[in-house]
């Protein structure tokens, strides 16, 4: 199966997680069943400059997040680390996380949510 860019759909959640501003998500799957059942999201997520996802606890799942573009700050379950393209984060369950763009330039990251 392929799913051309234009196929892909974009949801804009203000305050996402109670973070700042405008979060840009494009949905890289129609539906957790493209993931097996196994996750709910796999995702390209836009963070604009002084947009952040909130510091969030994922208690029945895991995110891991592959920054593409740009440099920000990520929440490590409380412990404040700079991200930046190439790298990737991992929030296994029972842990917390958010992330933080407080440059001028755009952030891109693929994120992919995955139950216990």
């Amino acid at each position: 199966m392929i799913r051309k860019k234009d196929e892909c759909g974009i949801e804009y959640r203000e305050h996402m997680r109670d973070g700042d501003g405008t979060v840009e998500l494009t949905s890289l799957i129609a539906g957790p069943e493209e993931l097996n059942n196994k996750g709910r999201l796999f995702s390209k997520i836009t963070l604009k400059p002084g947009c952040s996802i909130g510091y969030h606890l994922h208690d029945k799942d895991a995110e891991l997040f592959y920054i593409m573009k740009g440099t920000a700050e990520y929440n490590d379950n409380g412990n404040i680390v700079t991200v930046t393209a190439g790298d990737v984060t991992i929030c296994p369950t029972g842990t917390s996380h958010g992330i933080a763009n407080h440059t001028d330039e755009t952030v891109e990251l693929v994120a992919v949510i995955v139950y216990a």
